[in-house]
């Protein structure tokens, strides 16, 4: 989940989906509330450990974190390197999700069908919004942390790409990361001279205002989806399956990188230097170029993975209720 919350187009809540995990998850995250808190202080932390689901949430935030600073290291250099063959993988891992989470959904009715459309036009719209320019405005930064946990919460809804729209991916989760990785860093080696760099100590208040933000959202989008889950759970699949079918546009491998210009010509470049993204341009691959049959095995290994993890799902289940009848 840490590795694909970072990737634009990605979303970890789909992990989660696919992984068998999500409801446990939002469930969970429901838990840490006020009685949570008042168990917490009282210093009956076995109870609060079992109220919160404390063993999988701490693994997971765990899993989530070395994933986050290793594997999407990882897919940092491969997105530089190789991107059609990134795109692509993830492309079919999205294609195997669709299958893996309608297969078993019999539910279609009126309603469900409106649902599942409305989610479809709401994940086409986003894909094809304009981002905007890096604003670092503490009030805002903290927004940007509410609204990037969507991506763990809603499967389909990459909150990697909605910081991508609101123009601060690179200041959260590439200068944020990489000054906070070089921090930590430098303090394991002895070495505190980050305190005396004004850049580095700023960057590291905008990392922790982003982080305050992340949490609030993650609580309130937990206890939303949760009262969702519980009472309209046949409308909301409905709704996921329908969003993340349109987030396919978002993933679409053969694209061309639109990047803002001023008056003259001239590219504008973000406080790291980096081109501005301004759009995305998206195109029919040339069945005549090599390189697009190697995007199109990607795309079917990627889809395969998600096969292969509801064949693992699958076998687990039967193995388990053999040991409960046998």
């Amino acid at each position: 989940m840490g590795a694909a919350n970072k990737v634009p187009g990605v979303s970890g809540g789909i992990v989660a989906f696919v992984g068998g995990f999500y409801e446990e998850f939002i469930y969970s995250l429901q838990k840490i509330n006020g009685k949570a808190a008042r168990l917490l202080f009282a210093g009956r932390f076995k109870s609060f450990f079992q109220y919160t689901n404390a063993r999988f949430l701490s693994l997971l935030i765990s899993g989530m974190l070395i994933s986050y600073f290793s594997v999407s290291r990882l897919l940092d250099y491969f997105l530089e390197q190789k991107e059609l063959f990134v795109w692509s993988t993830f492309f079919g891992m999205i294609l195997g999700s669709i299958y893996y989470i309608s297969k078993d959904f019999d539910h279609w009715n009126k309603r469900t069908y409106l649902a599942g459309f409305i989610g479809l036009l709401v994940g086409i719209s986003i894909s094809f919004l304009s981002p905007a320019t890096e604003n670092n405005n503490l009030f805002f930064i903290f927004f940007c942390g509410i609204i990037s946990v969507s991506g763990m919460t809603l499967p389909g809804l990459s909150g990697s790409f909605i910081l991508i729209l609101l123009g601060n991916y690179v200041l959260l989760l590439v200068d944020s990361v990489n000054a906070l990785y070089d921090t930590m860093a430098e303090i394991i080696a002895g070495d505190f001279s980050f305190t005396k760099n004004p850049k580095r100590i700023e960057t590291l208040k905008i990392l922790s205002i982003f982080t305050l933000g992340s949490a609030a959202g993650l609580v309130t989008f937990s206890h939303l989806l949760s009262y969702l889950l519980k009472h309209f759970k046949e409308i909301s699949n409905a709704v996921i399956i329908g969003f993340i079918t349109g987030s396919l546009g978002v993933l679409w491998p053969w694209k061309e990188t639109l990047y803002k210009t001023d008056e003259v010509g001239n590219f504008i470049l973000d406080s790291n230097g980096d081109k501005v993204i301004a759009n995305y341009v998206r195109f029919f691959p040339n069945l005549q170029n090599p390189e697009t049959w190697w995007a199109i095995i990607f795309i079917i290994l990627g889809a395969l993975v998600l096969l292969s993890l509801d064949w693992y799902g699958n076998n687990r289940d039967e193995k388990k209720q053999i040991r409960t009848t046998g």
